[in-house]
């Protein structure tokens, strides 16, 4: 048994709700304890065994007692009120030299929008975000990513200080704060924010694309909850990377990666099923049935992530009550759905640490190629759907040109996806040969289905 797995053994005596096997009365049954256990092999799934013990602190914190949510403290029956978010999170800051909170923008309503920073600045760090709350009927992923915050904050064991040595991890905690106050899916406005990446109208969208144009994450996680339709859409965790067509392939490879050999496996360990969100399996054979969501549309985060050059991952835990004991006490469900988000990040962590090296080849790889690279650009379709003839642009031009009134009206939505323009008389032209190369003609060509802005074709350079 090697010093790590020992030491997750030794820390595996949290509150029961967060035990990883699904030990809670009523929930769907785990494997053994011996045999998840046996699954803590690595510094991400030790830290996430401890999760619910913020005990393993220094000395000079031990007075201070970090600080609890909400949800904690109620034991699930209720979700972080906002106030408790800016107290727990002011908290932290302020007991914790790891962390730092920011105000990065202000909803339709007056709500801030924060990111937290975990672990300093260094040369050559992974940068990890994890986004939260975008829909605010689906609370669950912002509990986990709030409770990380601080288990990471004070945690003393060597290997999430080592792990930390070498990672910055920023959260978005509640992308929707408007929408998580109503008890809905969408903002102050109606708009669904995860349909909102590539034309920017809302405030919360602008501020996630924002933190990624600056911060250059190589990976981005976006946790939501997803209604089951039993049998042939049950599983307590999906999980999918970006289907774009126009995501470099070591991206496309690295996402699926961390979904297939990282964030899934985590999850079974813990006791809880997974599959790949958006396919309907028939429960006999796990054969596919049919998809229902999930494909390569580029206004959504997990493909802009991948546009942008990150590894993203979408992961869902599944809200119904998985019991009739679920059902009769809805704390039960609350707290299920939050471990099983808990274990997940286990394996994000894992992936982060083990796989950074090629985290950082597949960025660099990415954003270079916008440079040189004269493939073709795909207007439609997805890794799992071929795309049409007519959504192929199999000679892409040398670049748009927007007029002084078109440019006006995209100027900044342009500069928050970290596109370049060069100025010209009355307007501006939009080169391809950049960075953003794959993403411009889903911005500017009249018929990608999200355009911002008809640009005008410029087939020579």
């Amino acid at each position: 048994m090697t010093p790590r797995v020992a030491r997750a053994l030794r820390m595996l005596s949290p509150h029961p709700w967060l035990a990883p096997v699904g030990g809670d009365a009523g929930v769907r049954p785990g494997p053994s304890p011996e045999g998840a256990r046996a699954g803590l092999r690595t510094a991400g799934a030790a830290m996430i065994a401890a999760l619910a013990l913020p005990f393993a602190i220094a000395p000079a914190e031990a007075a201070h007692r970090p600080p609890r949510t909400g949800f904690e403290t109620s034991e699930g029956r209720r979700w972080t009120g906002a106030a408790e978010e800016r107290d727990f999170l002011a908290a932290v800051d302020r007991w914790s030299d790891r962390v730092s909170v920011d105000r990065v923008g202000t909803t339709g309503q007056g709500r801030p929008l924060r990111l937290v920073r975990v672990g300093r600045e260094r040369p050559g760090a992974t940068t990890v975000l994890l986004v939260c709350g975008q829909h605010g009927d689906e609370p669950a992923g912002r509990e986990a990513c709030l409770t990380t915050v601080r288990d990471l904050a004070f945690a003393e064991d060597r290997a999430t200080r080592a792990l930390l040595s070498r990672t910055t991890l920023l959260v978005l905690p509640t992308v929707n704060p408007d929408g998580r106050a109503a008890g809905t899916r969408g903002n102050a406005g109606g708009i669904d924010v995860n349909r909102d990446h590539i034309a920017l109208e809302t405030a919360e969208a602008r501020a996630v694309a924002a933190v990624v144009r600056d911060e250059r994450p190589q990976v981005i996680y976006d946790l939501h909850e997803y209604g089951a339709t039993p049998p042939y859409y049950d599983k307590d965790l999906f999980a999918l990377w970006p289907r774009n067509l126009n995501v470099h392939g070591r991206i496309h490879d690295a996402s699926r990666t961390l979904s297939e050999r990282y964030v899934r496996p985590a999850a079974t360990a813990g006791g809880h099923t997974s599959g790949h969100y958006g396919i309907w399996t028939d429960p006999a054979t796990g054969e596919p049935v049919k998809q229902v969501a999930g494909d390569g549309q580029e206004r959504i985060l997990r493909n802009v992530s991948g546009l942008k050059h990150a590894a993203g991952l979408l992961i869902e835990s599944r809200i119904d009550a998985l019991s009739e004991a679920e059902k009769t006490d809805p704390a039960r469900n609350h707290r299920r759905r939050v471990a099983s988000h808990l274990t997940a990040l286990g394996g994000l962590l894992d992936f982060t640490d083990e796989q950074r090296a090629r985290l950082r080849a597949a960025t660099a790889r990415s954003r270079l190629a916008g440079l040189t690279q004269r493939d073709p650009v795909y207007l439609g379709g997805a890794d799992n759907d071929p795309a049409e003839p007519s959504e192929i642009l199999a000679d892409p031009p040398c670049g748009y040109r927007l007029d002084a009134a078109r440019y006006a009206g995209v100027k900044d939505e342009l500069a928050l996806h970290g596109v370049t323009v060069q100025p010209e008389r009355d307007g501006v032209f939009v080169p391809l040969r950049q960075s953003a190369r794959s993403l411009i003609p889903l911005l500017l060509d009249r018929r990608a289905t999200y355009h911002l802005a008809n640009g005008q074709v410029r087939t020579a350079c």
